[in-house]
């Protein structure tokens, strides 16, 4: 069994910046890939980043890029989304996924375990 856990949402104003955490704990295969999606209300839930194991292939949603970075770290087993010049329609639960595959997909099923989702609000 896998577990996900994140960290780092919270409250920041516009144009403001906040470095969300991830941390897979559990049974551990030779590789796989980690993402983040995220749900604002009454939408559906959406791709925000994605990176593959060796971290060389990192795929971002086009509403995200140039702001947002994703990254990991093996040995610690965390995976890390660097926010920054945020937006109030960034505003979202953002979830931290993982998935078995060897290359980065951008849909909810193309990963095996979930996080609980944590928070991140924007202000105007």
């Amino acid at each position: 069994q896998v577990q996900l856990v994140e960290s780092g949402g919270g409250l920041v104003q516009a144009g403001g910046s906040l470095r969300l955490s991830c941390a897979r704990s559990g049974r551990t295969f030779s590789s796989y890939t980690m993402a983040w999606f995220r749900q604002a209300p009454g939408k559906e839930r959406e791709f925000v980043a994605g990176i593959s194991w060796s971290g060389f292939s990192r795929i971002y949603a086009d509403s995200v890029k140039g702001r947002f970075t994703i990254s990991r770290d093996n040995a610690k087993n965390t995976a890390y989304l660097q926010m920054n010049s945020l937006k109030p329609e960034d505003t979202a639960v953002y979830y931290c996924a993982s998935g078995q595959k060897s290359t980065i997909v951008v849909v909810t099923t193309g990963y095996d375990y979930w996080g609980q989702g944590t928070q991140v609000t924007v202000s105007s």
